[in-house]
C-alpha cells in the first residue's frame, strides 16, 4: 500500500450548483491534487455523497467535476478506497468498477507498516441508534432499491435535493460531541485492546484525535466545517485541516 495514507470523510458532495458548493468542491479538488502529487493513498471513510443514486444507464451529472478529479487520481497511480456510508446507499458499476480501486459495504480492517487500521463510517454505534439500524436494513434493501429505480431519473433527484436540507444542520453543539465521543471511546478503547492500532470513523461531523493507551482514535470531521483529514506517513498517524497553503495540526 502506497504511502502516505490519507483519510477523508463527510464530503457530502450536493446535487446544488449553487456558488458556495461550487468553492467548496475547489478546495477538495485541490486537495485531491496534493494527493496525486505525494503518490499516497486515499481512504474516503463513508458520505462522499449527500444522496447519490445510481441508475443502470443514469448517473447524476452534478458531479462530473467530481468524477473527472478522481479519474485523474487514479491515472496519477493514487488508490481510492470507498467505504459506503448512510448517503452512499445506491452505488452500482460506474463507482464501483470505473471510477474506485476497491469500495466497501461495511468496516475495513487492514494492516500496514506494522500497524492495524480499523475503518468505519461509524453510522449505528451508538446507544440510541436502534432506529436507525432498522431503517438502514430496509432502505438498503434490495426491494426498496427496486422500487426506487421505477421512479424516473428526474423525480428521483429531485426528492433527494427536498430531503438533504441545508449543510449547516451537520454542525451540533458541545455537548453532543462530548456525549459521541464518550460513547465512541470504549468502543475504540475495545478494539485497540484486541490489537487494532488505530480506530477511525467518521459521520459524527467532530474533528478529534484521541490518545487511547497505545492506540488512536479519529473523528474525521467533515469537508464543509473543518476541511479535515487524516495522514498516515508510516510512523504516525495525525489529524490535520487543509489550507492550500499550508496544511495544520487541527489540534
Amino acid at each position: 500500500m502506497k504511502l502516505p495514507l490519507y483519510f477523508i470523510s463527510d464530503l457530502h458532495l450536493r446535487l446544488d450548483p449553487s456558488e458556495e458548493e461550487v468553492q467548496r468542491q475547489k478546495r477538495l479538488f485541490h486537495f485531491f491534487r496534493h494527493i496525486a502529487e505525494t503518490k499516497g493513498t486515499l481512504f474516503i471513510v463513508g458520505d462522499l455523497f449527500d444522496f447519490y443514486f445510481e441508475y443502470k444507464n443514469v448517473i447524476p451529472k452534478d458531479f462530473f467535476n467530481f468524477y473527472m478529479e478522481i479519474h485523474r487520481l487514479k491515472e496519477a497511480g493514487v488508490n481510492t478506497h470507498f467505504i459506503f456510508g448512510n448517503h452512499d446507499y445506491w452505488v452500482m458499476s460506474f463507482i464501483t468498477k470505473e471510477l474506485m480501486y476497491k469500495v466497501y459495504d461495511g468496516d475495513l480492517e487492514f494492516t500496514t507498516n506494522g500497524k492495524r487500521f480499523l475503518l468505519t463510517h461509524g453510522d449505528g454505534l451508538l446507544s440510541w441508534d436502534r432506529g436507525y439500524r432498522i431503517m438502514k436494513k430496509i432502505i438498503r434493501s434490495p426491494f426498496f432499491i427496486w422500487c426506487y429505480r421505477w421512479l424516473h431519473p428526474n423525480i428521483g433527484y429531485w426528492i433527494a435535493k427536498k430531503f438533504s436540507g441545508d449543510l449547516g444542520h451537520y454542525t451540533h453543539p458541545d455537548e453532543y460531541n462530548r456525549k459521541v465521543l464518550d460513547e465512541l471511546t470504549p468502543f475504540a478503547h475495545n478494539k485497540i485492546k484486541d490489537g487494532v492500532d488505530y480506530v477511525l470513523c467518521g459521520h459524527y461531523h467532530q474533528a478529534t484525535e484521541k490518545q487511547i493507551n497505545s492506540g488512536k482514535l479519529l473523528i474525521l470531521g467533515d469537508w464543509f466545517t473543518f476541511d479535515s483529514y487524516g495522514i498516515f506517513d508510516g510512523e504516525n498517524l495525525v489529524l490535520k485541516r487543509w489550507n492550500s497553503k499550508k496544511s495544520s495540526s487541527i489540534l
